[in-house]
């Protein structure tokens, strides 16, 4: 069987003759189990898609695209910033490329307590981590965190309450060193006007109504916030901050964005 495996035709293996480099090739959208860190539990088990690739230099015909889930089996048990080193290289040698990448797309649970009752639910987030590997890890994290905000000039203009509405805090960081995926959660939260929740009592219902009216926001605010606090991380290279309301009497959205580089550019 060894011998019939070593007979057949590598087709590719072979040449290819029209001088066209391949930025990326390889496998894209594969759903796989993982175990990422949790700050509280150690790990935790979810399903990520990922999406594995290198370069292709031009006289190369094709790459072998089996390769990509050897490897990536080996290091299903623990994404970090360790093992997404060690699994790049691993890559850029099982396929003979100068270039490696490897994005991960994946839902992260936090068990969060009510603010009153104490009630514990289940919160998921949608995560996704990239990694380039050519002389060095490149990483950069992203988490999207879902927020309530209330309205500054709604309530400064009305006689009694104001218009409110949930909103999501999109963070994309690039760095030198690990970071929490929950420590990113926590800003975004401690940035807006309130957190959200997935089970809440009434007495929970009223502290947050009420803490919300204490603390407005507009987009520009939380845009704000998050990026001063992110700035504190330490081996940050980059960061790009979006927060989208979803507002509640208009019929769009109103939106922030900032991006910076640790250089200042």
């Amino acid at each position: 069987m060894n011998n019939q495996r070593h007979l057949m035709k590598d087709g590719q293996g072979g040449l290819d003759f029209r001088r066209m480099p391949i930025q990326k090739v390889g496998i894209r959208n594969i759903s796989y189990p993982v175990t990422v860190r949790d700050k509280s539990r150690k790990t935790q088990q979810t399903v990520a898609t990922v999406s594995l690739s290198v370069n292709l230099p031009h006289a190369a015909r094709g790459t072998h695209m089996s390769r990509f889930i050897e490897v990536l089996d080996r290091f299903k048990n623990e994404v970090s910033y360790q093992s997404l080193d060690l699994m790049l290289i691993e890559i850029k040698k099982a396929l003979k490329a100068e270039e490696s990448h490897v994005e991960l797309s994946f839902p992260f649970f936090l068990r969060k307590k009510a603010p009153v009752s104490g009630l514990e639910s289940l919160l998921s987030y949608e995560c996704a981590i990239e990694a380039t590997y050519v002389h060095h890890l490149e990483i950069a994290t992203r988490v999207a965190v879902p927020v309530h905000t209330l309205c500054p000039c709604s309530k400064e203009i009305s006689e009694y309450s104001a218009h409110n509405q949930r909103g999501t805090v999109s963070i994309t960081v690039g760095m030198t060193k690990f970071v929490w995926i929950e420590d990113l959660i926590q800003i975004a939260e401690d940035s807006a006007s309130s957190p959200v929740y997935a089970l809440l009592k009434r007495e929970d219902e009223k502290y947050i109504t009420e803490h919300a009216y204490e603390n407005p926001r507009f987009v520009e605010d939380v845009v704000r916030e998050v990026a001063l606090r992110l700035e504190k991380l330490p081996g940050l290279r980059y960061h790009v901050v979006e927060v989208e309301n979803f507002e509640s009497i208009h019929n769009h959205s109103a939106y922030a964005v900032i991006a910076k580089r640790a250089d200042g550019e």
